[in-house]
């Protein structure tokens, strides 16, 4: 197998435990991996500033370190600078909305760290329940919406069983027109299409001038499952969804509660 060079991390439900926190053992063992020069990224669809302190926690916030965020809409040095951006335009905000309102799903409109909140008929948003580090500013319709700013991605946010219902009603077209995934049982996701996980990854591998079998990534949701079959080691967590789990290379056998991402980085990149 060839070396891994780059390890690239989901948070929720990977990095994260229940309670949105990393554990010391995987605190160690991202050290000491990033100590023998791995590249440590973090891959995630939350923007930077959903992220709290774990760059500093991690010692990962110097300006050889990157993260690749919004689901691979955005490609960052971790000191801000941007490498690659690709963001949706107004008409694709107006399309989106015209699918998501009707069926009663609520609206939110991530632009960096600012959610701008549309309600659907009585439904509001429970992206705040998820995300509460990011600001949010709820707005009647996207008329009331900001033109001057860079739409990074829509979310639905809602009970996991209504929102279940809502997505088998979602016309075929949607998906084709765009990268359409949960994150979380509660949040659906909507990007630019061919925006996803792996795009983001092969661009960062570019630049950095490595072959996609030095990446190991690790996920657990639909959202990482471009990234895990992209990479040259895929490793889905012990709770990770089924099609995850079939895409996967390997499975750790501890789940986001028991350090499974140190089980990982033990076997395949310490050889512990």
């Amino acid at each position: 197998m060839t070396d891994i060079k780059l390890l690239a991390l989901d948070l929720d439900g990977t990095l994260f435990n229940s309670k949105k926190e990393v554990t010391p053992e995987n605190i160690r063992a991202l050290k000491e991996a990033h100590q023998q020069g791995i590249k440590v990224v973090i891959t995630t669809g939350r923007p930077l500033a959903a992220i709290g302190n774990l760059l500093e926690e991690l010692g990962l916030n110097n300006s050889d370190d990157y993260s690749i965020t919004f689901n691979g809409g955005l490609v960052q040095r971790n000191n801000g600078k941007v490498l690659a951006k690709k963001a949706l335009s107004l008409e694709d905000l107006e399309a989106i909305h015209d699918v998501l309102s009707p069926l009663g799903l609520p609206v939110d409109i991530l632009s960096e760290g600012i959610v701008y909140s549309i309600p659907s008929q009585g439904y509001k948003s429970l992206y705040h329940t998820a995300n509460p580090l990011l600001t949010f500013v709820e707005i009647a319709s996207l008329a009331d919406l900001p033109r001057d700013i860079v739409y990074n991605k829509i979310v639905t946010v809602c009970d996991a069983a209504y929102l279940d219902e809502r997505i088998a009603l979602l016309p075929a077209k949607f998906r084709e027109d765009y990268e359409v995934f949960k994150s979380r049982d509660i949040i659906l996701e909507i990007m630019p299409k061919g925006v996803h996980k792996a795009i983001g990854l092969q661009l960062l591998c570019q630049h950095l001038g490595l072959d996609r079998r030095q990446v190991m990534a690790v996920g657990d949701e639909e959202n990482d499952l471009s990234m895990i079959e992209w990479a040259g080691l895929g490793v889905a967590m012990a709770n990770g969804v089924p099609s995850v789990k079939a895409k996967a290379n390997v499975v750790t056998t501890r789940t986001n509660e028991e350090s499974g991402v140190t089980q990982a980085v033990n076997h395949y990149i310490l050889h512990k």
